[in-house]
């Protein structure tokens, strides 16, 4: 039981050690450590673990090393990784049966396996640690420490690896001093806004009122996006210190969680950390000694992609239907039942004891003049280096995509990358060299988002992309506004039109029009950005919509209505093996003279071809392509 300062103090001291000794080897022990973050748990990361204990046992060597699961690595496309210290060798995409030959060459033998180490694919030299992998080299873990080093369902791990250190000073503080420290710091909420945090607070402080609640925002919903949910699975007590401090600023004794059900490793561990902070004493009533009481519970979200929106997630929490509702009043003012609210979201929360514990000038040491600290990407799609990265504000487009990135896969071209998620925009190429930060991405055309990066290569279709988040919006409208309910209703069935061929020049003028409608008059922030995407296509791929609308092509060969397969007859050899593959029976073999002699073939009935793409994959021989 922690009851006052000094047995924080106590413990942190011995805990910190004994990470510090396992992580060094100064307790001459050996430390298997496997990603658990729900990518690698996907990938049997669980089963590899339980193989490992079961293999030590066997051996007999159960007393010279443990086997921990900790949170994300964050190189989500090379998992599971497991990390064996004090060497800090790095293996990756382990698999079950890797384990005993793992634990023969190296626990016991001292050798490495090196056919599971990364190799670097610019040298082809293969890397042992990951401090020298490049994914890596140009991070820095604020949001994310602790991620992928602690056991996220052990307190005594998170204590000695800081936890609690930041909520420590400032009980020390008065409330106006939290406060001075977290606006001197820059820290804007990392939930797409980017409203400064300490000013949201400072609204809520200067309201009298003998109820406050503090809100996390763990709903999630961009498509691709795994920025909190990572946070939650890998350090859920640095978010859950992040809610006591913010508490503490403002005066709020009761904090809300609010994530979405479909994260259930992520409210697990949450559970789990609430559970232990209780009965450490670190949650309930005169923590650590002082007249600051402060608790929280979990609220789960049933999905709804608007309950990201502040004033819709409360209405969630309150039992009401998901929707926003007007403002003013401001949630700091009149939010959770009628009482001063902060929401923030999880990395915001998770900024927070970094800033009390190491102080605001080294957090705003990081950064840009307007965008202080860094940021946590989901870097995905068209991408060698798929994963989980957290840079400092002010990394460019490029250092992202190419050197974090690792490039484009197969050698394709770099086409756009879509930041923001349905509320952002696309960035072409003359970007890559900009800063990333929350007004720059926004004066280009796009936003900073909740995080979310999707990459997108030559082979995409712009009008499609544009068409995806349209029918993701529409799906997730709450209907309460008639410009988004209706609005963006129209502009998908235009987009539809437009990508089977049957769009006109009238359309692009309807679809611009709507746009603006529908950002000047929705209620909340879901409808105002819906028409981001179509607004950035439009801008910088205007061709593309033109060629679906005059040519009645798609040039990437993705809208279906807008293209067919065709066979190559000099490279077809007449295997017929895409015949066979055929679903709809539309290929059959004819005849070809080439010159000097005659050759069997293959042809495509474009009438009955659903251009599955099937005949593609099945071709050997490359002799198939889409036109």
């Amino acid at each position: 039981m922690i009851s006052t300062v000094t047995d924080l103090n106590e413990k942190f001291e011995l805990l910190s050690k004994s990470l510090d000794d396992k992580i060094k080897g100064g307790d001459g022990k050996r430390h298997i450590v496997l990603c658990g973050g729900t990518g690698c748990l996907s990938a049997h990361s669980t089963e590899i673990m339980e193989r490992f204990n079961a293999l030590l046992k066997e051996k007999g060597i159960e007393d010279k090393a443990t086997v921990n699961q900790v949170g994300c690595f964050g190189f989500c496309s090379q998992g599971p990784f497991v990390k064996i210290y004090p060497e800090d060798t790095l293996y990756k995409m382990v698999k079950i049966e890797d384990v005993d030959e793992i634990v023969e060459k190296d626990l016991i033998g001292g050798e490495i396996v090196e056919r599971l180490l990364y190799v670097d694919p610019k040298t082809q030299e293969k890397v042992t640690k990951q401090e020298d992998i490049l994914f890596y080299k140009k991070q820095r873990r604020v949001a994310l420490n602790g991620c992928g080093v602690i056991n996220p369902e052990d307190i005594n791990e998170a204590i000695g690896n800081g936890a609690f250190q930041g909520i420590k000073r400032a009980l020390t503080m008065t409330q106006q001093e939290v406060i001075d420290e977290v606006l001197a710091s820059g820290l804007r909420g990392r939930g797409g806004g980017g409203f400064p945090t300490g000013r949201k607070w400072q609204f809520a402080l200067n309201v009298e009122a003998d109820q406050k609640y503090v809100v996390c925002n763990g709903d999630e919903g961009d498509p691709g996006a795994f920025m909190d949910r990572s946070i939650l699975e890998g350090n859920p007590l640095g978010v859950i210190e992040g809610m006591m401090i913010a508490g503490y600023a403002f005066g709020a004794s009761e904090g809300y969680f609010y994530v979405r059900a479909e994260y259930p490793i992520a409210v697990k561990r949450l559970k789990i950390a609430i559970e232990q902070a209780r009965a450490e004493g670190l949650l309930g009533k005169n923590i650590l000694g002082t007249d600051f009481s402060f608790d929280c519970q979990i609220r789960l979200g049933a999905g709804a992609f608007v309950c990201g929106e502040e004033t819709a997630l409360l209405n969630s929490i309150e039992g009401k239907r998901g929707m926003p509702r007007p403002r003013p009043p401001f949630p700091a003012v009149k939010g959770l039942w009628g009482k001063p609210t902060c929401v923030n979201n999880v990395e915001t929360l998770a900024c927070v004891p970094y800033i009390l514990r190491e102080g605001a000038e080294k957090f705003a040491s990081v950064g840009t003049e307007k965008s202080k600290g860094t940021k946590v990407f989901a870097l995905g799609g068209k991408v060698n280096n798929v994963g989980l990265v957290e840079v400092p504000m002010g990394t460019t487009l490029r250092e992202l995509i190419y050197d974090i990135g690792g490039g484009i896969p197969d050698g394709k071209k770099f086409k756009a990358i879509q930041t923001g998620g349905p509320s952002g925009g696309c960035l072409t190429e003359e970007y890559l060299d900009e800063p990333i930060d929350f007004d720059n991405l926004v004066a280009k055309g796009s936003m900073m988002g909740s995080g979310g990066a999707i990459v997108m290569d030559e082979d995409n279709c712009m009008v499609d992309v544009a068409k995806f988040y349209m029918e993701f919006i529409c799906d997730e409208s709450c209907g309460k506004c008639t410009p988004c309910r209706i609005g963006t209703k129209r502009m998908l069935e235009i987009l539809t039109r437009i990508t089977e061929g049957k769009g006109t020049m009238k359309d692009l003028d309807e679809l611009e029009e709507l746009s603006q409608t529908i950002k000047a008059n929705s209620l909340c922030a879901l409808g105002q950005t819906a028409s981001n995407p179509v607004n950035s296509t439009l801008a910088h791929f205007r061709d593309e919509y033109l060629a679906h609308i005059v040519d009645k092509k798609c040039p990437a060969h993705v809208c279906k209505n807008l293209m067919q397969y065709k066979i190559d007859a000099e490279k077809c050899i007449g295997c017929g093996m895409c015949a066979k593959g055929c679903p709809a029976s539309c290929i059959t073999r004819t005849e070809y003279v080439a010159p000097g002699h005659k050759l069997a073939s293959m042809a495509i009935d474009a009438d009955k071809c659903v251009k599955c793409g099937a005949c593609i994959s099945t071709c050997k021989f490359n002799a198939i392509s889409k036109v």
